[in-house]
């Protein structure tokens, strides 16, 4: 339950109610729903299965790719880019929060707001799974309560926004689909981060639907009505005008409670990328300090005005990272001897890189972007899956070298 109410804690999140609005805004209620609803059935899907990778393993996902078809510079680039994702989520948190926060108060600029967000934000995180818990215990209720709140204050009839017309410009439904995956598919990519704390398989499932697929929905669904009942996708500017200085309370409390984990991904996938090309080891607190830094000017920059084309580019990127995992732990099993002979602990060494591997993310990414039929993180992940189960076949992922791996910063890892 602690992980389970983090994971739901990572989808009611501004973004979410953000992505809601924007499907409700081109959208009908019913086409929203059903956007809504294949994408949590995709999301899920990828959850699932590298989560369960995770749980078994006890490894974050950087670190796990070393053995799951990546290598150790292929690990590597995944942290590098899992990082980089990860402080572009915390940018667009944190800097809807300091709009909704600079309408309330009318005394300081959002990027002034976004600035002393960023640095209480980066000061929890830096301490440690348990604060996080916390902030979640506290910030999911008090959400839920607000956007409830909103619903039944400004939405004079509930039922009619079910049936009437998308208020804006239409959005296609490829085009909603893709906006929903990429909304989560970063932090489905990493569920190991989260996965290898449960007992079970069955708790990596459980943790999933309560989390990604009843968050999707209970989130994404409020912003859809308040789109159609108010005729706007601005929804911040809702939460300033309706909620006042509790629902500024609450922002930040929100804002808390998913870029902390924001911040730890994206730390342990730096500590694995300084590992892996330099050797080098490198304190996370101190790693998340600079993380949380980066993400801060960010917000400040006003990186939340990108927010569409930003989970478009994230939604063909990171299927890909899912599918092959899946294929080498789950059908090719190049390496999967390795990991499992030495749990708990864990090999002493992993292929260095995986050239196979180097080709068929990008062109998986590219081709699930530019085929004329599907849906583009779909083919992406497929067209990953089918290449490396053909690549494993075809006896092509034996090209690679050998290289000891830092066993110290591995202990350190699964410490963490």
């Amino acid at each position: 339950m602690s992980v389970a109410s983090q994971r739901f804690g990572q989808t009611t999140a501004l973004s979410q109610l953000l992505l809601g609005a924007t499907l409700g805004f081109g959208m009908t209620f019913w086409g929203a729903l059903l956007a809504l609803t294949i994408g949590a059935v995709l999301l899920g899907v990828v959850a699932i299965a590298v989560g369960v990778i995770g749980q078994r393993e006890g490894l974050p996902t950087a670190l796990l790719g070393r053995w799951t078809g990546f290598g150790h510079a292929g690990s590597a680039m995944l942290g590098l880019i899992i990082a980089l994702a990860c402080t572009g989520w915390f940018g667009v948190q944190t800097g809807l929060a300091g709009a909704v926060l600079a309408g309330v108060t009318g005394v300081l600029p959002a990027p002034v707001w976004s600035l002393v967000l960023g640095v209480v934000v980066t000061v929890i995180a830096a301490y440690g799974v348990r604060w996080m818990a916390w902030t979640s215990y506290v910030a999911v209720p008090a959400f839920l309560l607000l956007l409830g709140y909103l619903v039944l204050s400004d939405v004079n009839d509930v039922g009619a926004t079910v049936s009437s017309p998308a208020p804006g410009p239409s959005i296609g439904m490829l085009t909603a689909i893709t906006l929903v995956t990429g909304s989560f598919i970063v932090g489905a990519v990493i569920s190991p981060d989260l996965a290898r704390f449960h007992r079970t398989e069955r708790d990596v499932v459980k943790q999933t639907v309560l989390g990604i697929t009843a968050g999707e929905w209970a989130i994404g669904l409020v912003g859809v009505v308040l789109a159609h009942g108010l005729g706007t996708a601005d929804v911040t500017g809702v939460i300033s005008a309706s909620g006042g200085w509790i629902g500024a309370l609450i922002v930040v409390t929100v804002v808390l409670k998913i870029n902390d984990w924001n911040l730890r991904s994206a730390s342990l996938g730096l500590v694995n990328f300084f590992d892996a090309v330099f050797a080098v080891r490198i304190n996370r607190a101190q790693v998340t300090v600079v993380v949380g830094c980066a993400g801060t000017f960010l917000a400040a920059a006003g990186i939340v005005h990108q927010f569409s084309h930003f989970l478009v580019l994230l939604a063909v990127v990171f299927p890909p990272v899912a599918g092959i995992m899946a294929a080498e732990y789950f059908v090719v099993r190049q390496w999967r001897n390795e990991i499992i002979s030495t749990r708990p602990h864990v090999p002493r060494s992993a292929p260095s890189w995986v050239p196979a591997t180097v080709i068929i993310w990008p062109v998986s990414a590219v081709l699930g972007e530019i085929l004329p039929f599907g849906q583009s993180s779909v083919n992406s992940l497929v067209l990953a899956f089918g290449l490396y189960v053909s690549a494993g076949r075809l006896d092509l992922l034996r090209m690679r070298t050998r290289r000891a791996t830092n066993r110290k910063v591995v202990e350190e890892a699964q410490a963490a």
